[in-house]
Formats: structure tokens, sequence, C-alpha cells
């Protein structure tokens, strides 16, 4: 009788580790996914992301924003003439190199009006660029070994726990994993709305590019700049709160009590959360951008 008993209890058991180790991997295989998904997402430009969308903002840019870049250019110009005739008292201390070092600075002007959106994408690129050497050289740290992680935590502690434990496990690893799945929309959210913002900042890239060679009226068009930089570089520290998650989430696997690491899981989860909706500003006061 004892001997059926046992092995019912063996069963049950079995079955409740399965279920655990079913949880985990699911668990750890997310955090694999979200990792490579982040480092994909936050590697695009804007014209890689979402070709439809970038298509249509550059439309809009030239139709629309362009023509009022145009005339807040001709406004600057023509005020800064005015201002230069002035100080000369109306030309009479005019000096003939002024003139040609108006024409030299309206020239820039203009070219720099109509070269604004390759300008506007090699930020992006240079800021892709680095988010893509920065996972390469992470990868190797961030990368979770599934398998070996779930072999190690059955031989170190689920293999002798008892059908109550388990039981209070599983239960904990349904709860930590729905966790990490409502954090993984809101990453998603966090990701979608940086590059809904960097659209955004690329559909007025004429305008500050307009006011750039004024000395008046130049901080519209470097504070633009500075806001692009921290745009493009947040990316970086995006994948740098990742990759520390990532090594965290690792830990896990090594934990001396599986209970409380479970839930140390669903805190980083969530500090990582907050740390995303942080790196924009981060970024943007690093750069000094308003």
């Amino acid at each position: 009788m004892g001997g059926i008993i046992d092995k019912i209890t063996e069963f049950i058991k079995e079955m409740l580790q399965g279920w655990v180790l079913s949880n985990l991997e699911t668990m750890f295989t997310d955090v694999n996914d979200k990792v490579g998904t982040i480092a994909g997402e936050v590697s695009k430009t804007p014209s890689s992301w979402n070709s439809g969308i970038f298509n249509m903002v550059q439309t809009l840019s030239e139709n629309v924003i362009v023509p009022i870049a145009g005339m807040i250019i001709s406004f600057v110009l023509v005020y800064e003439l005015i201002t230069m005739v002035i100080d000369k008292n109306n030309m009479h201390d005019f000096d003939t190199s002024l003139f040609f070092r108006f024409l030299f600075k309206a020239c820039i002007a203009v070219s720099l009006l109509s070269q604004t959106f390759d300008i506007v994408m090699a930020v992006f690129d240079v800021g892709s660029h680095v988010v893509t050497q920065a996972a390469a050289s992470i990868s190797g740290s961030t990368s979770l070994d599934v398998q070996a992680t779930l072999t190690t935590m059955f031989n170190n502690q689920l293999s002798t726990m008892g059908i109550g434990e388990l039981i209070g496990l599983g239960m904990e690893t349904m709860i930590v994993s729905f966790a990490m799945k409502i954090m993984s929309v809101l990453i998603t959210v966090i990701l979608y709305g940086r590059m809904i913002e960097i659209y955004l900042y690329v559909s007025v890239a004429p305008i500050p590019a307009a006011t750039v060679t004024n000395r008046e009226w130049g901080s519209v068009g470097t504070n633009y700049l500075k806001g692009l930089l921290a745009l493009a570089f947040q990316g970086f520290f995006i994948m740098v709160c990742v990759a520390i998650y990532a090594v965290l989430v690792a830990s896990v696997a090594v934990a001396g009590n599986l209970h409380s690491a479970l839930w140390s899981v669903a805190a980083y989860t969530v500090i990582l959360c907050f740390s995303l909706f942080k790196t924009g500003s981060l970024s943007k006061s690093i750069f000094n951008a308003h």
C-alpha cells in the first residue's frame, strides 16, 4: 500500500515539476525574445522602421513644412540685411566685404534648408550604428541559455521540493509570467512612442533648420539638433537598460531561494519599464535639449 502511495506521490511531483519547468521555460524564452526584439527595434532608422509612415512624413514635410520654412528663412535673411544696413549708418559706413559675407551666409542657410532631410537621417544613421555596435558588444552577456538554466534549477532546488511547495511555486511562476507579459506590452508602447516622437520631430525639421544661421533665432535650430541627437542616442540607453535587466534575470538560476528570486524577476521587469520611461529625459539632459 505504501509503495502505491509513493508512486502516486512521485507521479504528482513529476507532473508539478514539469508544469513549473514549462512556466519557467516560457518566462526565460520571453526574456530572450524581448531582449532581441528591443535590440532590433531601437536600432532601426525612421526609414527602415515603417517605410509607409516615413514616406507620408517626408511628403508632408516637403509639401507643407518646406514652404513655411522658406518664408521663415526669407524673413530671417531680410531682417539680417536690414539690421546690417542700419548698423552701418544706412550704408554710409558700409563695407563691401560685409555684403559678400551676407551672401555666403544666405547660401549656407538655403543649402542647409534644402539638405535638411538628409542631415536629419544622417543623425539617426549614426544613432542606429551606435545601437547596433552596442547590441553586438553585449549580446554574449545578455543571452540566457534556457535549457542550462532549467537544468541547474531542477538539480539544485526543484528535485527536492514537496508537492505543496511545487504547487505554490507553479502559481508563483504563472503570476510572474503574466506580470512580465503585461510589462512586455508597456515596453512595446515605450518603443512605439519613441518612434512616433521621432517622426513628429522629422516632419518639422525644415522650420528649425531655417533659423540655424541667425544669431538671434539660432537657438531654435540648435535646440532642435540637440533634441534629434537625444532621440537618436536614447536607443543606446535603452540597450544598456535591457542588458542590465537580462544579466539580473540570469541570476535567478543560481539564486538560493527560488521563490524570492521569481519575485525579484518581477521587480526587475517593473524597474526595466520605469528605466525605459526615464531614458528619454536622461538623453535630453545629457544633450541639454529642452
